[in-house]
């Protein structure tokens, strides 16, 4: 997403995470105070591994992934990495004799995936197990089952770890931990360890935005106390076989990340580089310390003093680190460089906004009435996948969209709870309706029979033509609804109409409105009669709340409401809501040029200059969704404070705007084309009536290859 400020908090305590990791293989203060030494490498540095799964959780773990490529380039980048890790140290473990082991094919075998082939290479496979396990647990659970999951596992870690000493007294958890025990040498692996902290990572991608940083501090400050208390206590208790596993660890990773979460600025690519080459390369550093030392009759030096020894070891993994850099910068090859996205024209879809109109929404709403949000055609042009996401993660649990792909897409992004199809079904579809748990509307009789002949149990929605004679099954049919409700394998869940004029206030069209009320209403009294229980009924979309608010259904249909616009300027509704835009669409400033009185502008030359003007291009055309039915003056762009026309035709990928009567517009500059409150010329209504169209449509158009940029 270009801009926005980086994680600058999160790369620069990767490097800290990189020492506090050596810390534990060098034990600085081991020389001064064994107590000490203790609470900073064993307490204290332990928060440095779990960080990192953390943070590879943050860019990896999402309920709301669209697929499984970010695992699974993870998971090929860091076997990558291992292999190469995996090879760097053969000589050092033919040195310590690692080849010469009985049963060395299990045991290389049981090093590989769980226990590292080095001691610190244990990290890798433990990596992708657990951002394996966390991604298909977040996947198909919700947040917090998936944690409740994953802390259990991290539970039976425990008590193989800092709480053994329990275990090892009762004969069953014995018994259990030995078997354990032969598979990896510790419980700090990629199954009990990791898991929990990838998905809190996930979760603090997912819900960054909510995060403060004073109660972040607190709760920092209190659960490090409390793991510190921790340590100590286990460790006066001689319970642990290993120290890698607090139970106060888990709190303290969240909260210390969730800090520096709001530290952001520039992006440190070489931060984040520069640790992992440290934490890889700092054991071949100590071998070569000591090596060194050795030749040169200095561990009085650099051995036996700890902390002189800890500085050398930091100071040549670094100066490797550093080295490293240097010569892959100079002679790997050139990458071409990929646009950020916003250097052409994007859309900036406010989710905060977004949040707002299904907050403010719901409270119009009836008591016990849903809200139901349609986003179908892509959210109307807002991103589906985007919106749905947002609004599951503030509690949103239903949603409507046109066509079976689009609710197969939602399910493969992790959206959760009801997908109802508003559209027409193959009836050879029924069991990928079943497969991704989704909704389909019954759009007369003969279908929902052809649909019950699948043998395939579907949830379904009975559609009722009240008069807009589009779907539906007339509401005088009443039999052949409820004979419907008797179809084996058709599950009714919901009973619905459409009011095809409730964007009207006219006398005529509200009494038609009316109309369409009353014959749903007698058609479910009629079911109540004949016996038939009543599901969730839904009668409104948008502008049936904004006009009809009184109406007691189970569900409301937002669609073009939720987005915070109306479709057209000239309708007026009895609600008067504080709804507000989500979209707004940008373009950049290509070119500036000067022409002459008489010069002409665009294909067909049909902008002639009246006197000597300035004009910019945008890229910007109606390849991308701007229609080309505001050419010649009738377009609207706003720059700075400046409203100007569009001059000449609109193309594909460019249009031309006069900037003659402006001051200070240079290239790079933003201009919005859609965005702003109604009253604004360039609010997507004002946009939509000037190009002939509503507002719905006009959105809905917005071209595939536009970027997309969040905005909270």
């Amino acid at each position: 997403m270009s801009g926005k400020k980086y994680y600058t908090g999160i790369d620069c305590f990767r490097f800290i995470a990189a020492l506090l990791i050596i810390t534990i293989h060098t034990s600085p203060l081991t020389s001064f105070s064994e107590m000490g030494d203790f609470i900073l490498t064993r307490v204290m540095a332990r928060v440095a591994v779990p960080f990192f799964f953390m943070a590879s959780g943050f860019f990896t773990i999402s309920r709301y992934t669209c697929n499984a490529r970010r695992l699974a380039d993870f998971i090929k980048r860091t076997a990558v990495i291992y292999g190469a890790a995996i090879l760097l140290y053969i000589p050092v473990n033919i040195y310590n004799g690692y080849f010469g082991m009985k049963n060395l094919a299990p045991n290389i075998i049981k090093d590989m995936v769980f226990d590292g082939t080095f001691y610190h290479l244990w990290y890798l496979p433990a990596s992708m197990i657990g951002a394996g396990i966390a991604w298909y647990m977040v996947k198909m659970l919700d947040y917090k089952k998936a944690f409740a999951a994953a802390a259990l596992l991290y539970l039976i870690g425990l008590f193989g770890d800092s709480y053994y000493g329990i275990s090892e007294n009762i004969s069953v958890l014995n018994g259990f931990y030995y078997l354990v025990f032969q598979v990896s040498d510790h419980t700090r692996n990629g199954i009990f360890f990791a898991p929990v902290f990838f998905i809190m990572g996930g979760f603090a991608a997912d819900n960054y935005h909510k995060i403060k940083l004073r109660e972040s501090i607190c709760g920092f400050g209190i659960s490090f106390v409390l793991m510190l208390g921790e340590g100590i206590l286990l460790h006066y208790l001689d319970m642990q076989r290993h120290d890698s596993m607090y139970t106060f660890l888990l709190p303290c990773i969240y909260f210390l990340f969730s800090i520096l979460l709001n530290f952001k600025g520039k992006r440190l690519h070489w931060l984040r580089t520069s640790s992992l080459i440290i934490y890889i390369i700092h054991p071949m550093m100590i071998v070569v310390t000591r090596l060194f030392a050795k030749l040169f009759h200095l561990q009085w030096l650099l051995i036996e003093n700890s902390l002189v020894h800890y500085f050398v070891v930091c100071l040549t993994s670094v100066i490797f680190s550093a080295s490293v850099m240097v010569l892959w910068n100079r002679y790997r090859l050139p990458k071409a460089k990929q646009a950020s996205g916003t250097d052409r024209a994007y859309m900036e879809i406010n989710l905060t906004n977004l949040e707002h109109n299904a907050r403010v929404l719901k409270k119009a709403m009836p008591p016990k009435c849903r809200l139901m949000a349609v986003v179908k055609a892509d959210a109307y042009g807002h991103g589906a996948f985007l919106a749905a996401a947002h609004l599951n993660k503030i509690g949103v649990r239903d949603f409507a969209v046109a066509t079976i792909d689009e609710g197969i897409k939602l399910r493969k992004c992790g959206i959760r709870g009801d997908i109802l199809i508003l559209g027409y079904t193959s009836t050879n579809r029924a069991l990928e309706l079943k497969k991704y748990d989704l909704t389909q509307t019954l759009i007369d009789f003969q279908y929902a029979n052809a649909l019950n002949k699948q043998g395939v149990a579907v949830k379904t929605h009975i559609k009722i033509d009240t008069g807009m004679h589009r779907l539906g099954v007339s509401d005088k049919n009443i039999s052949k609804v409820k004979s419907i409700f008797k179809m084996k394998n058709i599950k009714v869940c919901g009973i619905f109409t459409h009011l095809c004029c409730a964007d009207s206030l006219r006398p005529d069209d509200a009494a038609f409105t009316k109309e369409q009320i009353d014959r749903f209403s007698t058609l479910i009294e009629a079911l109540k009669e004949k016996g038939i229980p009543i599901p969730k009924l839904h009668i409104q979309s948008s502008y049936g709340l904004l006009n009809y608010p009184y109406l007691k259904c189970d569900y409301v249909r937002a669609g073009i409401a939720l987005y915070g616009i109306p479709s057209s300027l000239k309708e007026e509704t009895l609600l008067k809501l504080d709804l507000r835009p989500v979209l707004t669409l940008k373009s950049k400033v290509v070119l500036v040029r000067t022409i002459k009185e008489g010069d002409t502008v665009g294909y067909g030359r049909c902008f002639k200059a009246e006197r000597d003007s300035r004009i910019a291009v945008l890229c910007i055309g109606y390849g991308d969704g701007y229609p080309r039915g505001l050419s010649c003056s009738v377009g609207r762009v706003q720059i700075h404070q400046y409203i100007v026309p569009v001059i000449g035709r609109i193309c594909m990928d460019q249009l031309v705007i006069d900037i003659t009567d402006t001051e200070d517009i240079a290239v790079g500059d933003t201009a919005i084309l859609i965005g702003g409150e109604e009253d604004n010329e360039v609010s997507a209504p004002s946009v939509a009536g000037r190009s002939g169209s509503i507002s719905n449509e006009l959105l809905c158009r917005m071209g595939a290859r536009l970027a997309v940029v969040e905005k909270y």
